[in-house]
């Protein structure tokens, strides 16, 4: 075999190697960014340094680019928090289509949730990525370590953190039959402004967030307290739905419904849920964060 076959040879056996692994780097830039355009961006350099970097030394290909996709998540963390300071309005996580793959490239579906991933966002970079590694895809302390660059000592101390403080801040759910449910209720609800559904769907301390980072006409700032919150949607309920198609899907593990106009959709809305009801809204209508959801659904009101 000529040096040319070798060389071609090799790197389609780099590809193969990258294509298996590149649903878990993803998944953990996703994760630690809430973002799939970032998260892209990310596993599309890691190829690119996978492309040119002397594979002949790498002993475990895998945790290589685990590696490598979690430092440079790290770096765009930094980064990305200062951006969100200047966010216009709630900036809440991109949306991923789940129903397909439940778990997104993890060996658990851990820290997917928009509940959890807008608790990671008080989190430092570095620990966000010790929870996620931890916690999603269950790697070791000492495998963690080598990665982030810490003491396994540090790591232990940045993942019990990490899950201190979601234990502190996140409500225990209700089962996602009955978050369907109650998201089905609150859309039917909604759409005919039916005030008195509306707060008995609702927690008394509910909020809506709407994230329209300036692109769409969107609340700029959250909208809080079950009365509030009712008359809020009753409000605009004659012309919001006006043309609009709704269908039910799984975003980000969890039951939510995308909104279209003739086709396109134009924002989507999770809902969590705690025995007390309805708990937060999230809308997502930013539309540089919806080009990871397509309609697929059916015309009609009928489908919810």
């Amino acid at each position: 075999m000529d040096a040319d076959s070798r060389s071609a040879s090799d790197l389609e056996t780099a590809s193969a190697i990258f294509a298996d692994v590149r649903p878990r780097l993803f998944g953990i830039a996703y994760r630690m960014l809430g973002s799939v355009s970032e998260a892209e961006d990310i596993v599309q350099e890691v190829w690119i340094r996978w492309q040119t970097y002397d594979r002949s030394t790498v002993r475990n290909a895998a945790a290589f680019l685990a590696t490598t996709a979690t430092r440079l998540a790290i770096n765009v963390g930094q980064s990305a928090r200062a951006r969100r300071e200047t966010y216009v309005g709630p900036w809440l996580p991109e949306p991923v289509d789940t129903s397909a793959d439940p778990e997104l490239g993890a060996v658990r579906g851990e820290a997917l949730e928009f509940a959890v991933l807008l608790i990671l966002e008080k989190l430092s970079p570095t620990e966000r990525a010790a929870y996620v590694l931890r916690q999603a895809f269950d790697y070791s302390y000492e495998e963690i370590a080598e990665i982030i660059q810490q003491t396994q000592a540090n790591t232990r101390q940045l993942v019990s953190r990490a899950r201190k403080r979601l234990g502190e801040e996140k409500r225990a759910e209700v089962s996602v039959s009955e978050q369907q449910r109650l998201l089905e209720a609150f859309l039917a609800a909604a759409q005919t402004g039916n005030l008195a559904a509306l707060e008995e769907l609702f927690a008394a301390d509910v909020v809506s967030y709407s994230d329209g980072g300036g692109k769409v006409r969107a609340s700029k700032f959250p909208v809080v307290g079950r009365e509030r919150v009712a008359k809020y949607y009753r409000a605009f309920a004659s012309r919001f739905w006006e043309g609009v198609d709704v269908d039910t899907f799984m975003a980000n593990g969890r039951p939510s419904a995308r909104l279209a106009r003739d086709g396109d959709v134009f924002a989507v809305v999770t809902v969590t849920a705690s025995a007390d009801g309805i708990d937060r809204l999230l809308w997502t209508m930013n539309p540089d964060k919806l080009s990871g959801v397509t309609w697929a659904g059916r015309s009609g009101v009928d489908n919810v």
